[in-house]
């Protein structure tokens, strides 16, 4: 039996210790950056690779289109992934449902660069395909609410919307990183014709960038177990405060946050996607091509991307400052008011040559880093420390569905439509961008809400 002094020892034993600030952001950020690094591969597959691989030979268009629905297929796993590990988060911890996601994601990525192709075993190729791309979308459902939560729990006071734009930032991050490797390769195995990948690349090339994933994960996995609980939801446990059922409790609750989330969310990844994997397929199509395009050969345009990508990031850092100092609902209400105006620029700018393309992603880009970088804590404010990681992931990853996984399928079929003008494309940038600025107009301001009620 203990004596009362070794008891009384017990009770006067600090707490576990928080977070180093320091751990939060690397946290936060090297999962994210590795889930976005995973996606952006697959997302430059599906243009280069797929189509030409996983798809039986024929017209180019429903070939591109056949793979972006591919594409799309993840988007549609991700609300069940957010519904799953938010579930496992809201109840069992942020810390363990990070290291689920993670682990998931990156065996799914690795296992894409080990699958046969379509003239090896038919129609299994693009089954097994769609089946490793729901794998991934159900792991990204359950990543960014969970690093979104890391980041803005466990940062200082006043600084929540400064820390929210680190797991963010891994979205610029994993797009230079995956087609910086898909640059190297391609380099390393040229191609003479500038609209399709060299021999070499597609018989094995392209499979670098999916097996490079499992060291990522490895160094991210490293990172996320030295990570303790948040204070939120250590408090949320032990007021009894824990729902049974998350979700059941946030639709009963917080339905209304859960549709604002939804259309905050809209306008960004309709941009995102429209500028990340649409434009590298008009980018590169043809100048006189059956769908006429930018005539731009692979290599370059991929340059162009990536100048555009690095605005991305340093516009991600800048709208944590300005959210925090104009407030997070204030600041989106003029990025949305950007992108409305963007969408309706876009036959002008790429209409102006190089300098015109360029500068058209440069705007979009930057106009990408102020919606995106506010958004890490705007969702996780939305909803209280029970329901948060369900809130948030769902509010985020049913958006994906509306915007994201349909975007570069509408997008190429807007394209098709204006006969080869971007014209329509832009156009449906600029209505997405009024739904959002919509519920923008409709929300309050989250800036000041307690984290841990």
């Amino acid at each position: 039996m203990s004596s009362p002094a070794a008891t009384a020892r017990r009770s006067a034993a600090p707490a576990a210790p928080a977070n180093p600030r320091s751990r939060v952001i690397l946290a936060s950020l090297v999962g994210t950056t590795i889930e976005f690094y995973d996606f952006y591969v697959y997302a430059t597959a599906a243009v280069l690779v797929f189509p030409h691989l996983f798809l039986p030979a024929g017209n180019p268009t429903t070939a591109l289109l056949a793979s972006f629905a591919i594409f799309g297929a993840a988007m549609v796993a991700r609300p069940l992934g957010a519904i799953f590990f938010g579930h496992l988060g809201d109840r069992r911890g942020r810390k363990i449902t990070l290291v689920g996601a993670l682990l998931t994601m990156g065996v799914a990525t690795f296992l894409i660069g080990c699958l046969p192709t379509y003239p090896s075993v038919g129609w299994f190729a693009p089954l097994f395909l769609v089946i490793l791309r729901l794998a991934q979308g159900f792991a990204l459902g359950g990543e960014w609410s969970g690093a979104a939560l890391v980041a803005t729990e466990n940062a200082p006071a006043g600084k929540r919307a400064i820390f929210g734009t680190f797991p963010q930032l891994g979205a610029p991050i994993g797009f230079i990183i995956a087609n910086g490797l898909f640059l190297i390769i391609a380099w390393l195995l040229p191609s003479d014709d500038p609209t399709r990948p060299s021999d070499a690349f597609l018989a094995w090339g392209w499979r670098i960038p999916f097996l490079f994933s499992a060291v990522m994960v490895i160094v991210g996995l490293w990172v996320r177990l030295h990570l303790v609980e948040s204070a939120a939801f250590e408090k949320t446990v032990k007021s009894g405060k824990v729902q049974k059922v998350p979700l059941a409790s946030a639709f009963q609750l917080h339905w209304r946050e859960l549709i604002l989330g939804t259309f905050y969310m809209l306008a960004t990844y309709v941009l995102f996607y429209l500028m990340t994997t649409f434009s590298l397929s008009y980018g590169r199509a043809a100048i006189d091509g059956k769908l006429p395009g930018l005539g731009y050969n692979y290599t370059t345009f991929v340059m162009m991307m990536i100048i555009g990508v690095v605005f991305f990031g340093i516009f991600t850092l800048v709208s944590g400052p300005w959210a925090e100092r104009h407030g997070r609902r204030k600041t989106l209400i003029g990025v949305t008011l950007g992108i409305i105006l963007f969408g309706l620029l876009w036959v002008p700018m790429l209409s102006a040559g190089t300098i015109g393309v360029m500068a058209w992603l440069i705007l979009g880009f930057t106009l990408m880093g102020l919606t995106f970088g506010p958004m890490g804590a705007l969702l996780p404010e939305l909803f209280p420390a029970n329901v948060r990681y369900t809130g948030s992931g769902v509010s985020y990853n049913v958006s994906s569905i509306l915007g994201a996984a349909v975007a570069p399928f509408i997008a190429v079929a807007l394209w098709s439509y204006g006969g080869g003008s971007p014209f329509y494309v832009g156009l449906y940038l600029s209505a997405m961008a009024v739904l959002t600025l919509i519920a923008l107009l409709l929300g309050k301001e989250t800036q000041h809400v307690d984290m841990e009620a």
